[in-house]
């Protein structure tokens, strides 16, 4: 992806009127006042309000469960809020008493939403699914005669439109390319360009939308953010990453268990203060990485010269070895290759080369050959891959196990039957451990919220018992609590279980926080595998595809005058200062 060319919009304190400036109530674009919802005896909102003024990013924070989306659900008219006796309190557009009842009542409205979970159609391309709705047409000879319903789509305007839109948001990629096989980070902004192209927006709704980028493009997407909002469209920022809030928004809205906590300017608070509003006590530090030193531990998974076929994450030869116990991250840019490497090993994709688990080669062309060799995989796709969202939470931590150790059934001799009662204590058991909020562990899946679907995702994938585990994006989406509770649980499964981690991140300070050694990706190559404790520098030349002197990721080798010599079962150690050279070479 280009990076964005609007400017750098961090403003400072004395430039935030938004948060500063008192205005009269009428001068508010969105007021939710009062607002309860209940399922049956269980409330999950109590008088909570929430007020947006025109022009300002507004942060509206909390824990998955604490009722956000079911606050976004009132406002957008969603079927599952009628359908379960409405809900009590006053909704208000520009001064106006509104009652949606359907998605279509807040569009009109002017207000839009860009989707954590991605609502586009993989068959149309870029540019059919952000006109999709709003397609623009133009006359025929039959539709002179017949009328408008046989005039043609006008495929040069809609184009025009969206590589405009594309355009303002820095995405380099072609209008005409179908969405099928993009990479998330893609996806999330398609999604973004689609709302920027519609017109008579008043109010966006951006339900984590840099969940799945690296924190260049995170950045790169504020920058947008305070483009739109110089336009006079308010934005509702709901985010897990709070450096975010702290650099975009004005002003925040804090919900805890479904209640009010409080709202206050951004410029009034700290990023301390807002974890403990969000969870309700003080937050410890992650858990550290430990360095691997013995060098004559076992070697888990021996990787080389792996090639995948993945759209948009293709990976061009890559090389690494992980220990047995060992923590292992790989970081890097969206579209870079990070995400390739995992779907190839667990043959989601076309993949060749070798890979060696516990000292047996994959058969990277068999589809479920890693998971017949103890090799776990949590998708970063979790409604695509992971989860069968009709199903109960029970269900779909136990369905995969079921298929592959024929776990959770009973029976004699090939007739086996589903045995419910373990299934379900097993499940409690995992909701308890994972806190997946939920009423109950025969809640179907698609109704969670999506931090409490990717904690059934990784509860299924711990379910199989495995000796290596993959996590793509394990804490996407998910709120700051949750993610404490997520990567200290993984440590600890490494401390006491001795299970062998891969994890894939966006986020390079998770990765930091947890990981032995992370591997950083450019261009489909490992540009450096890097120790955690690495300068910023070092990360930032890696993440830009700059190596130094005597690193060769993809062929290692030591030279006795290399100040810095990559290894790819040790990665990097340094002796002496480095000189920095930028590798233009062609990777293709």
């Amino acid at each position: 992806m280009q990076q964005s060319q609007q400017p750098q919009s961090q403003q400072p304190q004395s430039q935030q009127p938004q948060s500063q400036q008192p205005q009269p109530q009428n001068n508010y674009v969105l007021q939710m006042d009062s607002i309860r919802k209940a399922y049956g005896e269980n409330v999950v909102l109590n008088n909570v309000s929430l007020n947006v003024k025109p022009g300002e990013i507004h942060a509206l924070l909390g824990e998955n469960g604490a009722g956000k989306s079911t606050l976004m659900n009132i406002l957008f008219g969603m079927g599952v809020i009628h359908e379960t006796g409405g809900y009590d309190g006053t909704v208000k557009v520009s001064g106006q008493e509104v009652k949606f009842t359907a998605p279509t009542d807040a569009l009109a409205a002017g207000i839009g939403m860009v989707h954590q979970e991605f609502m586009l159609i993989p068959g149309f391309t870029i540019t059919e699914n952000i006109k999709l709705g709003r397609e623009d047409t133009m006359p025929t000879l039959a539709s002179r005669v017949f009328g408008r319903d046989l005039e043609k789509l006008n495929r040069q305007k809609m184009d025009m439109d969206a590589r405009k839109s594309l355009d303002s948001i820095g995405m380099n990629i072609e209008e005409h390319v179908r969405v099928a096989g993009l990479p998330v980070g893609y996806m999330q902004f398609v999604e973004i360009a689609r709302e920027i192209d519609k017109l008579g927006i008043k109010l966006l709704v951006f339900d984590e939308p840099t969940a799945v980028l690296t924190e260049s493009e995170a950045s790169q997407l504020l920058d947008v953010m305070h483009t739109i909002t110089q336009k006079g469209i308010a934005i509702i920022f709901i985010t897990h990453r709070l450096s975010e809030v702290m650099v975009a928004a004005d002003n925040m809205t804090v919900l805890r268990d479904g209640e009010l906590v409080g709202t206050k300017p951004i410029a009034q608070t700290s990023l301390t203060e807002i974890a403990e509003l969000m969870v309700g006590r003080a937050i410890q530090n992650l858990a550290a990485g430990q360095n691997i030193e013995d060098s004559d531990a076992p070697i888990a998974i021996s990787v080389r010269d792996l090639h995948v076929q993945m759209p948009g994450e293709m990976v061009r030869g890559v090389n690494f070895d992980v220990k047995e116990g060992e923590i292992f991250g790989i970081g890097g840019m969206a579209g870079q290759g990070k995400v390739g490497i995992a779907n190839g090993i667990s043959g989601l994709f076309p993949a060749e080369g070798s890979v060696t688990v516990f000292g047996k080669p994959l058969n990277l062309s068999r589809l479920g050959e890693a998971l017949a060799n103890e090799v776990a995989f949590v998708s970063e796709d979790r409604r695509g891959i992971g989860l069968l969202l009709d199903e109960s939470i029970a269900f779909n931590i136990a369905f995969r196990v079921m298929a592959t150790k024929r776990e959770f059934l009973s029976g004699i001799g090939p007739i086996k039957l589903l045995n419910s009662r373990k299934m379900q204590r097993h499940a409690e058991e995992m909701i308890e451990i994972l806190d997946i909020r939920c009423r109950s562990w025969r809640q179907k899946v698609g109704t969670l919220s999506g931090g409490n679907q990717q904690k059934v995702c990784l509860a299924s994938a711990l379910t199989l018992n495995p000796k290596l585990l993959i996590v793509s994006e394990p804490t996407r989406g998910i709120d700051i609590g949750a993610k404490e509770l997520i990567m200290n649980y993984l440590s600890k499964l490494r401390q006491e279980e001795g299970l062998t981690i891969i994890m894939i991140s966006s986020e390079l300070g998770e990765l930091r926080s947890l990981c032995d050694r992370i591997a950083i990706v450019a261009d489909g190559k490992i540009v450096n595998i890097l120790p955690p404790n690495a300068t910023d520098a070092e990360y930032g030349l890696a993440m830009s595809a700059v190596t130094t002197t005597g690193i060769e990721a993809e062929n290692p080798e030591t030279t006795p005058n290399n100040p810095l010599v990559f290894d790819g079962v040790n990665g990097v150690s340094s002796n002496n200062e480095t000189e920095v050279h930028i590798d233009v070479s062609d990777n293709s």
